[in-house]
């Protein structure tokens, strides 16, 4: 099985070759993003594997079918960058990595929170400087408030039993509410406007959908707390980001921790320190001493990238084997919808 891999940063290579003495596939690896300027890249290859950002439109799948590749393996979660009726309409096998470590995802909330909160970018920057005065570093205390969790999967639930743990009273919401979660878990259901209205945090665990796109826009924002905090390490189109930075500027919004950004193809997992930044709302939004950003890396553990290349591999495996694929995506086309999990035989 011939495996080519774009967005492979040296910690993927890593386990990757890790991995591979098991499998002896022969993969190829490509620093750059999968687009359409590169997709040539894929011919004589089995299959393509890629990364949150790569860029799988209709017509890069058209030229990935034509170089012969039969299957899409991603290793993440989501898979919205992937134009699943252009997969169906070619016959390319699409599958994905459900879940590598929802502790990872959920700890780096936290530490967004945390950091956000209680002023710890700017201390440490200030000690090194120093500079140990404590002016504008009043935090306030998470125990008693309230936590409003958007989207209750495994890593949400995680994330909860952490605020718990802190003694927050945590309310949620989902499309399809989980009760035994719910019960298990020590959280409440609410509508989402009542979410909105009375949280201190709001942290985002959500897919990205054409329903939940800027789910956090004016609108919503209207209905929040003064000083709310916000925290997203789902997707970044969940947020209209030029909005949020119209509230934080009218500190409607009192801090944000993103690890996620809906512009961030063009700047994330690469080094762009040498490049003037040329994407305004990014800019501006790094100017604000109450917003973290990081990139993209609360899935960056050991065990999640470990977990992230062993189901890959398995995937890849059991659909070489023609097994059943427990991890395909797949566009039903008879009911016009994405389906997760085995096709129906």
């Amino acid at each position: 099985m011939k495996i080519v891999v774009f967005d492979a940063k040296p910690y993927d290579i890593e386990f990757f070759e890790k991995w591979n003495e098991k499998y002896g596939a022969k993969i190829t690896y490509f620093e750059e993003k999968l687009s359409l300027k590169n997709v040539m890249l894929t011919k004589y290859q089995d299959v393509v594997c890629t990364f949150v950002n790569d860029d799988l439109n209709e017509k890069v799948i058209n030229v990935l079918s034509k170089n012969g590749i039969r299957a899409i393996a991603i290793r993440a979660a989501g898979y919205n960058n992937v134009d699943m009726k252009a997969a169906n309409d070619n016959r390319v096998t699409v599958f994905r990595v459900p879940a590598y470590s929802p502790y990872a995802v959920a700890e780096h909330a936290l530490a967004l929170l945390m950091t956000v909160n209680r002023k710890i970018h700017k201390a440490y920057n200030r000690t090194r400087d120093g500079n140990f005065s404590l002016v504008g570093l009043t935090g306030i205390d998470l125990n008693g408030k309230t936590a409003g969790i958007i989207g209750t999967g495994k890593i949400a639930r995680i994330f909860i039993k952490i605020l718990n743990g802190l003694g927050m009273n945590v309310i949620a919401y989902d499309k399809f509410p989980n009760e035994q979660a719910a019960k298990d878990e020590n959280f409440k259901y609410v509508e989402l406007d009542e979410l909105f209205a009375k949280s201190d945090v709001i942290s985002l665990h959500c897919p990205l959908t054409p329903e939940t796109r800027h789910i956090i826009n004016g609108e919503n924002i209207d209905k929040m707390k003064k000083g709310v905090i916000i925290i997203n390490t789902a997707r970044g189109a969940l947020v209209d980001t030029s909005i949020l930075v119209e509230a934080l500027k009218d500190k409607k919004i009192g801090g944000a921790g993103l690890d996620v950004y809906e512009g961030e193809r063009d700047y994330f997992f690469d080094d762009k320190s040498a490049n003037v930044l040329e994407d305004d709302i990014l800019a501006r939004l790094l100017t604000f001493n109450n917003v973290i950003v990081t990139s993209h890396q609360a899935f960056l553990t050991d065990e999640a990238l470990n977990n992230i290349v062993e189901t890959t591999f398995d995937n890849i495996l059991k659909f070489a084997k023609k097994e059943v694929l427990q991890n395909e995506v797949w566009y039903d086309e008879e009911n016009d919808k994405i389906v997760e999990g085995p096709r129906k035989k």
